[in-house]
C-alpha cells in the first residue's frame, strides 16, 4: 500500500496560526511529472486527478514547541487553527506534520507565513489573471492542460515586474515583503503546477488557496469549472486573519472575478484598496465596466487592463508603486 502526504503553506497571525495538507491512499498529486511532453504529460496530468484521499486518518502537526493531533476529513483534508501567542518573528518558518496510518507512517514538512508589517496585502486569482490559460474556451483549456507541459505555459508579459513591485512597495528592508496570496478555482490537484509555475517565473512567494481536490477522470474534465463561491470564503478568511491590512486585488474578466470583488468590496469598505481586472478579449465587457464603476463609487481604485503595462502605470498613479 501507498502513503502519501501533501502540505501547502500555511499562515499566521499574533493570535493563531492556520496549516492544512491532504493524506493519500496513493501517490499525491505533485508525484507526477510536469515537464514531460505530448502524451507523456498528458498522462501526468489525467493520473493527478486519479487519487485515493484517506478519511479521519490521525495527524499530528509540530511546530517550535507545539504538538497538535487531528484527523482528516472525508476528502483526505486536514487543517490545523490554533491558538499561538508566542513571539514569531515576520517571514516563512518550517512546520512538521507527522501522518501514521496502521503500520504505515510518513513525515513531510512545509512553511506558514507571519507577515512582515506593511500596509498592502496582495491577493490575485491565477488563471488568465496570470497564468494564461483561456478558461472562456473550455475545448482550449482543456488541450492547454493536456498538452502544454510547464514549460511551454505562458504567463502575461509584465506581470512580474508588476507583482514584484507589488511584494515590494513601501518596504524599507531587503529582505522585507508584502504578503501575497494566490487564490483560484483549480483544484488542490494542481498546487504543484501552480507553484512550480510561479517558482520558474521569478513571481513573489505566496500562501496558495485552491478549490476541493478531485479524485476521477470524469472531475478532471469539469476542472476550474462551476462555483466559485469558495473564493469569496477564502478571500473572506484572508481579509478577516489580517484585518489591519489593505489589499489590492487582481483578477480578470474571463470568469467570475469582477462581481465577486465587488461583493468584497462592499462587506470589506475599510480593506480594499484597488482593483485590477485583466481584459481577456478583443473588448472590454459592459457588465465588467460597469461593475467597476459602482466599485469605483465606494473610494476604491480601479484598474481595467489589457495589458499589466496598465496596471504598473497605474499602481504608480495612485501611490501604491
Amino acid at each position: 500500500m501507498k502513503l502519501d502526504l501533501k502540505l501547502y503553506r500555511g499562515y499566521a497571525n499574533d493570535k493563531e496560526l492556520v496549516v492544512f495538507g491532504h493524506v493519500f491512499k496513493s501517490w499525491a498529486p505533485d508525484k507526477y511529472r510536469m515537464d514531460r511532453r505530448g502524451i507523456r504529460h498528458a498522462v501526468s496530468v489525467i493520473h493527478m486527478f486519479r487519487i485515493k484521499p484517506l478519511e479521519n486518518v490521525e495527524i499530528k502537526l509540530k511546530f517550535r514547541n507545539l504538538e497538535v493531533t487531528t484527523k482528516t476529513l472525508a476528502d483526505g483534508y486536514f487543517r490545523f487553527t490554533i491558538p499561538y501567542t508566542e513571539t514569531l518573528e515576520s517571514g516563512w518558518h518550517g512546520y512538521e506534520i507527522v501522518c501514521k496510518y496502521y503500520d504505515f507512517g510518513i513525515v513531510e514538512t512545509s512553511e506558514l507565513l507571519k507577515p512582515f508589517e506593511s500596509k498592502v496585502g496582495v491577493i490575485s486569482d491565477i488563471d488568465d489573471t496570470f497564468l494564461v490559460s483561456h478558461s472562456r474556451n473550455f475545448l482550449k483549456k482543456l488541450y492547454i492542460i493536456l498538452f502544454k507541459n510547464i514549460n511551454k505555459r505562458k504567463i502575461y508579459k509584465d506581470v512580474v515586474p508588476h507583482y514584484q513591485a507589488l511584494s515590494r512597495a513601501g518596504q524599507e528592508n531587503e529582505t522585507a515583503s508584502n504578503s501575497f496570496f494566490y487564490v483560484s478555482s483549480s483544484e488542490w490537484n494542481l498546487y504543484e503546477f501552480i507553484d512550480a509555475f510561479t517558482r520558474i517565473h521569478k513571481l513573489p512567494k505566496a500562501v496558495i488557496k485552491l478549490k476541493k481536490i478531485k479524485t476521477g477522470i470524469t472531475d478532471f474534465l469539469f476542472t476550474g469549472r462551476g462555483s466559485h463561491d469558495h473564493k469569496f470564503e477564502k478571500i473572506k478568511d484572508i481579509i478577516m486573519f489580517y484585518p489591519n491590512l489593505e489589499y489590492v486585488l487582481l483578477g480578470d474578466d474571463s470568469q467570475r472575478d469582477p462581481p465577486l470583488y465587488e461583493k468584497i468590496v462592499k462587506i470589506f469598505p475599510k480593506n480594499i484598496k484597488a482593483v485590477y481586472i485583466r481584459q481577456t478579449s478583443r473588448r472590454k465587457k459592459y457588465k465588467t465596466e460597469k461593475i467597476l464603476k459602482n466599485i469605483a463609487t465606494m473610494n476604491v481604485s480601479t484598474c481595467y487592463f489589457k495589458s499589466s503595462e496598465e496596471a504598473i502605470a497605474h499602481s504608480e498613479k495612485i501611490g501604491i508603486l
